[in-house]
């Protein structure tokens, strides 16, 4: 496991390749989630998102950490069409996206993409 993880029993689901998502600053909520990153990379990305937002992508954290399948009009909703089969997208500023797949058995989120937002959108 990852120096960034928190002692935590939920952080135990965390397997390879998954990264625990890197918590954002002042965030202090009582998770039923566990959020992880799909790889370092995209944990590199969600980072930098950190940087360029720290209010906003605090909100994502807590909002993917306690109801990721909750539907916020025009900000978060599940995609549409067989190449997203279970992927949500949301909506971190104008430009700015969060990709994730929620597994509602293991309580657990896979970000697997964080950044500007895409043309396309990216399959999980």
């Amino acid at each position: 496991m990852s120096d960034n993880q928190e002692e935590n029993p939920i952080v135990e689901n965390v397997e390879p390749p998954f990264v625990k998502l890197t918590v954002p600053a002042l965030s202090e909520i009582e998770s039923t989630w566990l959020v992880v990153a799909k790889n370092r990379r995209v944990n590199r990305d969600w980072e930098a998102l950190m940087q360029r937002h720290p209010e906003n992508t605090r909100r994502c954290y807590e909002d993917l950490c306690t109801a990721p399948t909750t539907r916020q009009p025009g900000r978060v909703f599940p995609l549409k069409g067989k190449p997203y089969k279970g992927a949500w997208e949301y909506e971190v500023t104008k430009g700015d996206r969060v990709f994730y797949v929620p597994d509602e058995e293991e309580l657990k989120v896979v970000v697997y993409y964080a950044g500007k937002h895409p043309n396309l959108s990216p399959t999980p």
